[in-house]
């Protein structure tokens, strides 16, 4: 699944690739795809509109076009891709915007669980999926102290806090087992049992390794690719996501895999220990 740092590099092609460029027509393949309004009225609506800027609240994009916001969440496997509008449509294309220069954006999806929807302009924060997220992993808007209040109430595991975007919002289960590997903290670790030092060394190290994530230009493990057509380059950093069997860079002790939360789970026994 695309994480912050995944969906931020994807922003920045859009960016590079269609910001300016005028929408002649939309073709859609699969109306499942359009959450919102009608696929109809969803066509209708974007014809003659122009994509000003692309934005980023955790892991949704947010189209700021003409006239409205159009909300992309990629989900599992949704991706876009830049072609001619010659060019030959590609298997799992569902959603095709046609700009009047001849070129066209693409997107494609393998399982069909992204979703795109419309909102009325500059209130794309407004989307239902968004209006519930945590603060951005970034200065000063992820306080430490408004941090440690929230964990001191939260008597269940850490690593499931983390995951579900309201304390923080962009990290995914990749970036979750870097910052508690980073932090030495167990991913069972009961939330309000961090000690004051925990907690600081935790926040910081969230927004340390979504920023190198973030340069890094996000995640390659399958199928990850961004606008550009580029893979990202932060897998060559990690130290616990998929190392089961390899040594700690710290301590030596092989790395372990568990599960939390239904979720795969990496860390070092050793270096991350669960207490009271």
């Amino acid at each position: 699944m695309p994480e912050l740092p995944e969906v931020e590099t994807v922003r920045k092609g859009l960016v590079q690739l269609v910001k300016g460029k005028e929408i002649s027509n939309v073709i859609v393949d699969w109306g499942r795809i359009i959450e919102s309004p009608e696929v109809d009225e969803f066509i209708h609506t974007l014809v003659g509109q122009t994509i000003l800027d692309v934005d980023r609240r955790g892991k949704f994009l947010i189209f700021k076009l003409s006239h409205h916001d159009m909300i992309s969440h990629l989900r599992m496997e949704g991706k876009f891709e830049y072609h001619s509008q010659t060019d030959e449509i590609q298997k799992h294309t569902h959603v095709r915007f046609q700009f009047t220069d001849g070129t066209e954006l693409r997107y494609l999806d393998v399982r069909k669980f992204g979703r795109l929807s419309l909102e009325e302009k500059d209130h794309g924060e407004d989307y239902k999926g968004i209006k519930k997220l945590g603060p951005e992993p970034i200065l000063p808007d992820f306080d430490l102290e408004v941090f440690k209040q929230q964990l001191k109430k939260k008597h269940r595991a850490i690593k499931p806090l983390l995951l579900d975007q309201t304390l923080v919002t962009g990290l995914g289960n990749i970036y979750v087992d870097e910052a508690l590997y980073q932090s030495c903290i167990h991913p069972e670790q009961i939330a309000s049992k961090l000690t004051d030092n925990e907690v600081e060394t935790l926040h910081q190290s969230i927004i340390d390794v979504l920023a190198i994530a973030v340069e890094a230009g996000g995640t390659t493990i399958r199928t990850y690719k961004n606008a550009l057509g580029d893979a990202g380059n932060f897998q060559v950093y990690l130290s616990a996501y998929g190392k089961q069997g390899e040594p700690c860079k710290r301590c030596g002790h092989t790395i372990e895999k568990i599960k939390v939360a239904q979720r795969g789970t990496h860390f070092c026994p050793v270096c991350q220990v669960a207490h009271d």
